[in-house]
């Protein structure tokens, strides 16, 4: 399969190649992406090229319906009256209400590029999940979308939200990492030596704040 292509891991990224041999999922994954370039959440298109990206460095060979989800899995995000922290009672049912909706978005696009029946379900099963996994897919695009947080996202919703909500999420992220995932996340690092602290202090200190 032709493998995508992202500009780097901040907001410049440039996204034009297919992710699949199959017509229509890549007019799928062509809709994806600009419903995501009008997302009110920056990081938003970036995330879901990077997420895609570190789905196909833990898994080459990962199949359509994988890589749909990796490029849709925030789609609910991408409007003016997306889901909001304060509506609900905690964060993690919070995060199953976008999931859900976001699913029902992205079905609604795959089904309006002509993507078969079966791959439309098993893109919907994995949005519903890819906060928590549960099956070998989810589990693995849940990793993939919470390294994303780590390498591309970190950045500007430190920039937003601050030290210390930052620190919090980047636990709660963390937290829910595979170790194969975990593996991965000493890999990562940022030209801001705060946000390697950050990425030390989210591991209850187990690196430095150069990563290592």
């Amino acid at each position: 399969m032709p493998e995508p292509v992202a500009k780097d891991r901040g907001t410049g990224h440039r996204a034009t190649a297919a992710i699949s041999s199959n017509a229509a999922v890549n007019r799928a994954a062509q809709r994806i992406r600009q419903v995501l370039a009008a997302s009110p959440v920056p990081e938003d298109p970036g995330h879901a090229e990077n997420t895609l990206l570190w789905l196909l460095r833990m898994h080459p060979a990962a199949g359509d319906a994988l890589r749909l989800a990796a490029l849709a899995h925030d789609i609910e995000r991408a409007r003016p009256d997306r889901l909001q922290r304060h509506q609900f009672g905690d964060y993690d049912t919070f995060k199953q209400a976008h999931a859900d909706e976001g699913a029902d978005i992205a079905d609604g696009i795959l089904a309006a590029a002509g993507v078969a029946a079966g791959v439309r379900a098993a893109v919907r099963n994995l949005i519903r999940r890819h906060e928590t996994g549960g099956d070998p897919d989810s589990d693995l695009l849940r990793d993939a979308d919470s390294l994303s947080y780590f390498d591309h996202n970190l950045p500007l919703y430190h920039a937003r939200e601050g030290y210390a909500e930052t620190l919090r999420r980047a636990r709660w992220g963390y937290a829910r990492l595979s170790q194969r995932a975990r593996h991965f996340y000493r890999q990562i690092q940022h030209e801001d030596g705060r946000l390697n602290q950050l990425l030390a202090e989210a591991c209850d200190g187990r690196l430095d704040a150069t990563g290592a």
